[in-house]
């Protein structure tokens, strides 16, 4: 079956990462493909991070000593890996086989910015009340999300589950600046969930739980928005600045750099018994131009039809020619 239309029509591989010891996470969190093409996982459970080759073979594992929870990820030109960690709120750059080269932020010490998982009983609030709770913006980081680096090599950073901004490091993690509140206006977020920016140096921001990606210059200053998406999770720029969004709707949308919309998939003409998604978390793209997408369907462990779904964790899709 085709997905797409046009330049941008996909098939769906029958591909499948080979997890180690028939293991499967319960979480993809993070993607992200190097200078050889080999795809970086980044997982919630026992394997942090799994390395594959094109064909799905396994090539490495390692990180158990060096997360809490990760989460967003991204490889630089210099195959530098940069992660966010949400569960110890900290962004560290490892080596491609998980030496820490650098580590920004203050190890199990939030950002006091009023986020909470607990109301004033001490009892658990739901998902959408907790990702609501943030009171004011705060200093890096309170469960940051995602990093991206710039064409220069500074480090932007979207923080994230806990806090409202966004935050610019020089390449050597200096904090140069930082811009972001809680609330729906331009230059307001509810949730910066990813973060890339684009070859004009402007930072695009999935502020999720507002339904838009934001745009801004490298000082912080929104430029515009772009509406047409249903809580989006992450976004990739490709060298041809072709952006991809994973929605955790679920859908897979593709847009010109202005904001045009190319390409969109979901479960259009699936069944409810076999969604082609059910919770896009992360999408990456190759040099070959074939998108992998990752899911995070841990947030419904104990469904029995979830558990079957365990295999297709991570997705492949190859641009036809």
């Amino acid at each position: 079956m085709a997905y797409g239309k046009g330049k941008y029509t996909y098939e769906l591989v029958d591909w499948r990462a080979n997890f180690p010891d028939s293991w499967s996470p319960i979480e993809v969190n993070g993607l992200a493909i190097d200078s050889q093409d080999r795809l970086y996982a980044f997982n919630t459970g026992e394997y942090p991070v799994t390395v594959f080759d094109r064909e799905g073979n396994l090539l490495d594992t390692w990180g158990k000593e060096s997360f809490k929870h990760n989460h967003g990820a991204f490889i630089g030109p210099d195959d530098a890996i940069y992660c966010a960690d949400d569960g110890n709120h900290t962004v560290s750059k490892f080596t491609l086989d998980g030496k820490v080269l650098l580590t920004l932020g203050n190890k199990d010490k939030p950002a006091d910015t009023g986020f909470t998982w607990v109301d004033e009983k001490g009892e658990r609030l739901d998902f959408m009340a907790a990702m609501t709770s943030t009171k004011c913006s705060g200093p890096p980081f309170n469960s940051p999300t995602d990093v991206a680096l710039s064409a220069s090599g500074e480090i932007y950073v979207s923080d994230g589950y806990g806090n409202a901004r966004v935050h610019k490091f020089s390449p050597d993690g200096k904090l140069l600046l930082s811009w972001g509140e809680p609330g729906h206006g331009p230059g307001q977020f509810i949730v910066p969930h990813a973060i890339a920016i684009d070859k004009q140096g402007r930072a695009l921001v999935a502020d999720r739980h507002n339904n838009r990606i934001q745009i801004f210059d490298a000082e912080g200053h929104y430029l515009t928005q772009w509406d047409d998406l249903i809580l989006p999770t992450d976004i990739f720029i490709d060298d041809d600045q072709t952006v991809y969004v994973s929605e955790l709707h679920p859908r897979l949308s593709i847009f010109d750099i202005n904001g045009t919309l190319l390409a969109r998939w979901g479960n259009e003409g699936r069944t409810k018994e076999d969604p082609l998604f059910v919770t896009l978390h992360t999408v990456v793209v190759d040099s070959r131009c074939d998108i992998y997408v990752g899911e995070v369907m841990g947030i419904y462990q104990g469904d029995p039809f979830l558990d079957t779904r365990k295999t297709r964790m991570i997705q492949k899709f190859t641009r036809k020619s």
